[in-house]
C-alpha cells in the first residue's frame, strides 16, 4: 500500500512510503534536509512499522516540537490505527 502524508511543523512538504505486511519500504521526503531525509529513508527500509514508530516518535528538530522522523512516525501511527479498526 502506498501512503502519502502531509507533515506539519517541519520543512518537508510531503512524505511518501510503501507499507507491505507491516514493513516499511521506499520512504521519500519532499523538501526538508536532503541528507537527513535520505538517512532516515535508508535506515527504515525493511523495518517493521511499529519499530520505526518506537524509534522515531518524539524526535525534535531544534526548538520545534516535532521533526521529519517524528512526522514519519505520525504517518505510520495513523495508518496502523486505521488498519486495526478494520
Amino acid at each position: 500500500m502506498e501512503i502519502k502524508f502531509k507533515p506539519k511543523g517541519v520543512c518537508s512538504q510531503a512524505i511518501r512510503l510503501e507499507l507491505t505486511d507491516g514493513v516499511v519500504h521506499n520512504v521519500r521526503f519532499t523538501g526538508g534536509c536532503p541528507g537527513n531525509a535520505q538517512g532516515v529513508a535508508r535506515l527504515t527500509e525493511g523495518m517493521e512499522a511499529k519499530e520505526v514508530v518506537a524509534r522515531l516518535r518524539g524526535i525534535r528538530c531544534g526548538f520545534k516540537p516535532t521533526s521529519c522522523p517524528d512526522q514519519l512516525a505520525s504517518a505510520l501511527e495513523q495508518v496502523l490505527a486505521a488498519q486495526e479498526e478494520k
